[in-house]
């Protein structure tokens, strides 16, 4: 996709808002966009070749990137989702979708509150909004309006859990995995269970595991010392990731949820696993994206395999239940969102103001220059009444448009109209240059 550079600088600044999530897209796809974190230093290093500003959220539901600029910025976007992915356009355009200002504020307002997650309410999300703000403020991507747009998320998102009972028991990807390998298997009770990963999704499953009563948990990962640390909370075995087959010939569960780039258990290693169990059922529920298992495994006779799709029961049953608190924390976004958007049409009339009298008193500055070479030689107070008088006329013509654009600050098409009208050279046109 081409950029339109004749338009660049022309367009009012926005925020933009490109991705795909769970709604739009199925993990086979999520996956291949994802951006994990071991990921995200290279993946800032290439998104800055495409725009000046942005900010990367990836999460096992959705791959989202915000950004700051004019409407060229949401095809550079889309061409930088392609070349970090490889994902033909032709396969993700059915699948992408794109916001403006504030149904862009909207959406980032939801997901920090929980409504727009596959289980609602969940709490991980707010974290993982914290850390993509981090994460961007670290590569340096991210400017002043960025970084409002998600803090104000993320007070949202505190707010709607202080006001709200939508997070009041509420359940989370890895609770819900674990509540579908009980339903599985027909209970968890003298079950091992293997946990693949080590990290937060690692953390939650083999704490709930233990809670629900988990006789035998051993925990895998890339690293001894942080399969030993979690085992360590919940009475776990640690074990090293290249040494899990002769656990998995004596699992009942496994829960893999590493966040690797690429398959931890391939259908040739699971198919060898199965070999030795005779009759005994493997039942894998596989939560990461990209996914750490390979999706042909599951055709093996008693292997019972789930990804994070197939979690989606679960979730609306979940849903049904907090309708009500649902309602209380949609109005709070809806207030939330009101303030953002107008705390950003009245930044944007400031910056079209600012440049505006900028334009204006270098015209004036220019006028008077030429003026004076005309001019006979003249002291330093009749220069200085000439300047003043030129500052007073300047001054006089703009005091109504600011005026109205001061008290219409609110309407975004104002400050739109005044800037191509005059063709001004607004802050986020010098950030595209």
């Amino acid at each position: 996709m081409k950029k339109d550079a004749s338009k660049s600088g022309q367009d009012k600044a926005n925020v933009y808002l490109v991705g795909l999530n769970h709604h739009t897209a199925p993990v086979t796809l999520r996956e291949r966009v994802a951006i994990n974190a071991e990921q995200l230093d290279n993946a800032y290093q290439l998104l800055r070749q495409y725009i000046p500003h942005g900010i990367i959220l990836s999460t096992c539901n959705r791959t989202e990137i915000y950004a700051t600029g004019s409407h060229p910025a949401e095809e550079a976007v889309l061409n930088f989702i392609n070349a970090i992915s490889g994902v033909p356009f032709v396969d993700l355009m059915p699948h992408i979708f794109l916001r403006e200002n504030k149904t862009a504020f909207k959406h980032l307002f939801r997901i920090a509150s929980g409504l727009d997650s596959m289980i609602i309410g969940e709490h991980e999300v707010l974290g993982q909004i914290r850390q993509a703000l981090a994460a961007a403020e670290k590569a340096g991507m991210v400017n002043p309006e960025l970084r409002n747009v998600f803090n104000g998320a993320l007070r949202t998102g505190r707010q709607v859990r202080e006001e709200t009972g939508i997070s009041r028991s509420a359940l989370s990807v890895s609770s819900v995995a674990v509540d579908l390998a009980s339903k599985a298997i027909g209970g968890l009770e003298n079950c091992k269970m293997l946990v693949i990963g080590a990290g937060e999704a690692g953390r939650l499953v083999a704490r709930v595991a233990k809670e629900e009563g988990v006789s035998r948990i051993v925990i895998a990962s890339r690293t001894i010392e942080s399969a030993s640390a979690l085992g360590a909370m919940v009475g776990g075995t640690p074990t090293d990731l290249n040494n899990i087959s002769e656990e998995l010939s004596t699992a009942d569960i496994v829960v893999a949820c590493a966040g690797a780039p690429n398959r931890i258990l391939d259908v040739d290693h699971v198919r060898e696993v199965m070999k030795g169990r005779t009759d005994s059922p493997l039942v894998i529920i596989d939560i990461a994206v990209p996914r750490n298992v390979e999706p042909e495994a599951g055709k093996i006779d008693n292997v019972f395999l789930y990804d994070i799709d197939d979690l989606t029961r679960v979730s609306d049953k979940n849903r049904q239940q907090r309708e009500g608190e649902v309602l209380k924390a949609e109005q709070i976004v809806a207030e939330e969102v009101a303030r953002c958007a107008s705390d950003w049409s009245a930044a944007e009339s400031k910056s079209v103001i600012g440049a505006l009298m900028q334009k204006a008193d270098e015209i004036r500055t220019q006028q008077l220059k030429r003026t004076l070479k005309k001019l006979r030689p003249l002291s330093e107070e009749e220069q200085f009444n000439l300047d003043a008088m030129t500052r007073s006329i300047v001054t006089r013509i703009l005091q109504e448009p600011i005026e109205y654009l001061k008290k219409n600050e609110n309407d975004g098409h104002y400050p739109e109209v005044v800037s191509e009208l005059f063709r001004l050279n607004t802050g986020a046109d010098k950030a595209e240059e």
